[in-house]
C-alpha cells in the first residue's frame, strides 16, 4: 500500500499538533484548502480528533500524531 494524497494531507495535519502541551488544539480555518479540510474531516470521523475543524486530538490520535512525528524525524535529513 501506498500513501496516497489523503493519508499525506491526514499525516499534515496531525503533525502539527504540538505534543508537548496537551491543552494545546489547532484550528483548521474555513479558507484553508479544501485538502486540509476534507482531511481534518476524515481524522475526525476516524476518532483521532475531537471536533472536523481540528479541535484536540484524542488518545489514540495522540498516538497517530506521536507516530507521525517518529516517522518524519526518520525521513527527514538536514
Amino acid at each position: 500500500m501506498k500513501f496516497n494524497q489523503e493519508l499525506i494531507d491526514e499525516l499534515n495535519i496531525l503533525i502539527q499538533y504540538d505534543l508537548s502541551n496537551t491543552e494545546q488544539g489547532i484550528k483548521i480555518h474555513h479558507d484553508a484548502s479544501p485538502a486540509t479540510i476534507d482531511a481534518a474531516a476524515r481524522l475526525f470521523n476516524k476518532g483521532l480528533i475531537d471536533k472536523k475543524d481540528g479541535g484536540y486530538l484524542t488518545s489514540i490520535g495522540r498516538k497517530a500524531a506521536e507516530h507521525t512525528l517518529s516517522i518524519s524525524g526518520l525521513l527527514t535529513t538536514d
